[in-house]
């Protein structure tokens, strides 16, 4: 704008001078004035074509607001923890925002599955007590969390211990419940051999610790040890809503008894414990999860179809098959499907943090330029995520050219982990996973100053 005013200055004082000295020639007048106009004109063109260089300039640098950067919510979905009802703002919080987990309800089936499987393979030895009943006990991660609720649904509806509370099954703890008459939980049956057996879920409870983390494997430990020494071979079964606690339990008290445990995640220590009576796990197939949470975050970063590299293949040959993953285009979000794995494939399974072979091509450097991405860990001491989800992002991060600092929180509070995006300025894009599910705003809010 100055240039633009200097310019009509300078052009408004030249005509007066001519006019002053040849006050007698309207040609000359005419002459001077129209070389101003075109004097200004000049000056705005070049004052538009420095105002379209500065925004170019701005968009080359990346200048992008930090509320339309891509964000990928993974692990932890947006969404009530009571209801379990999806926060749709928070999916939809700008145009590159997707969520990345695995299918909780199909993983929960083949769990209660797998347990219901291993009980009628093995009907004949394992009534420790030989009461007829099949008693079990269950380690409950998070009520709040939409996985934990979906597995404990999984068990007692394959055990058909499962009471339906407005259509669905009830979810609550039931602390103890040796003889049967839990209002939250019913006993089941299951007939082999033309012998019918009761199913009883004889207690369970949220493994939380003293601070508020959930999840808590030394919890559950401790757990089982009470459990034990008040029902002693009346527990038959051990059920965990993952493998951290899980194999707590199993280290304390179920190997030494063998009584079968059986898990969730699919953590290489549990795979291995399979050979010593672990009696099952299930992979979520973190490798695809890990892979698609920063797939999705590259592919909005370079501006091309969503799906590159995911259900069409990349310049470098990136692809995965649909039996891996489903994509739903209303939740914005990608799940991976599951696997059992079991005494007869575990060794399939014996390190959980290979990259997937379909998707494990190095891209260009050229073409897919490196960026800056946050991510967090909303429990750095949680046995999933820090011994076989971190691993895994850490060489895929390499494989798409994503430059990643990693931020562990407590488990416990949103707070330990927001407080360390102070300046998201200085990101390209965010993956998040939550301490709640409820919690989304804690973080769009951040982006969105």
């Amino acid at each position: 704008m100055k240039k633009r005013i200097f310019a009509l200055a300078a052009a408004s004082v030249m005509a007066i001078g001519l006019a002053g000295c040849s006050s007698s020639s309207s040609d000359t007048t005419t002459a001077a004035q129209a070389d101003a106009g075109t004097t200004a004109a000049a000056a705005e063109e070049t004052e538009a074509a420095a105002e379209t260089t500065a925004a170019e300039s701005a968009a080359a640098s990346g200048d992008v607001a930090n509320k339309d950067k891509p964000l990928v919510w993974f692990n932890r979905q947006p969404s009530n923890s009571s209801t379990g009802e999806l926060d749709m703002t928070a999916l939809n919080f700008n145009d590159s925002t997707y969520y990345v987990g695995f299918d909780a309800n199909q993983g929960a089936e083949l769990q209660g599955t797998m347990v219901k499987d291993y009980i009628e393979a093995n009907i004949d030895t394992i009534d420790r007590n030989g009461d007829g009943i099949i008693g079990y006990v269950l380690a409950i991660g998070d009520i709040g969390h939409n996985d934990s609720i979906a597995r404990t649904r999984g068990v007692r509806s394959a055990l058909g211990t499962g009471v339906e509370v407005n259509g669905e099954i009830d979810s609550t703890p039931v602390g103890t419940n040796t003889d049967g008459s839990s209002t939250i939980v019913q006993d089941g049956s299951i007939e082999v051999n033309g012998q019918t057996y009761t199913v009883r879920e004889l207690a369970s409870q949220e493994m939380k610790n003293s601070a508020g983390a959930t999840w808590d494997a030394a919890t559950a430990g401790n757990a089982i040890n009470t459990w034990s020494a008040s029902f002693g071979e009346s527990i038959d079964v051990v059920v965990s809503n993952n493998d951290g606690m899980g194999m707590s339990m199993f280290n304390a008290w179920s190997k030494d008894n063998q009584v079968p445990t059986f898990g969730y995640d699919a953590n290489s220590d549990a795979v291995a414990a399979i050979a010593e009576g672990y009696g099952g796990t299930i992979s979520q197939h973190a490798d695809v999860q890990a892979y698609l949470t920063l797939r999705v975050l590259r592919n909005a970063l370079d501006g091309v179809d969503i799906d590159t590299g995911i259900g069409t293949a990349d310049e470098a040959g990136n692809v995965l098959s649909d039996d891996v993953y489903v994509y739903r285009e209303e939740e914005r979000s990608y799940y991976a499907l599951n696997v059992a794995v079991t005494a007869e494939n575990y060794q399939d399974f014996t390190d959980s943090t290979v990259t997937y072979a379909p998707v494990s091509n190095q891209l260009d450097a050229a073409s897919h330029p490196t960026k800056k991405v946050w991510l967090n860990i909303y429990n750095a001491a949680d046995n999933f995520l820090s011994s076989t989800y971190q691993p895994l992002l850490q060489k895929y991060d390499d494989l798409l050219n994503l430059e990643v600092d990693y931020i562990g929180g407590d488990g416990q509070t949103e707070s330990n982990i927001t407080n360390r995006l102070g300046n998201p300025s200085q990101y390209d894009a965010f993956a998040i996973n939550m301490v709640k599910t409820d919690n989304a705003a804690s973080y769009t809010g951040l982006l969105s100053q």
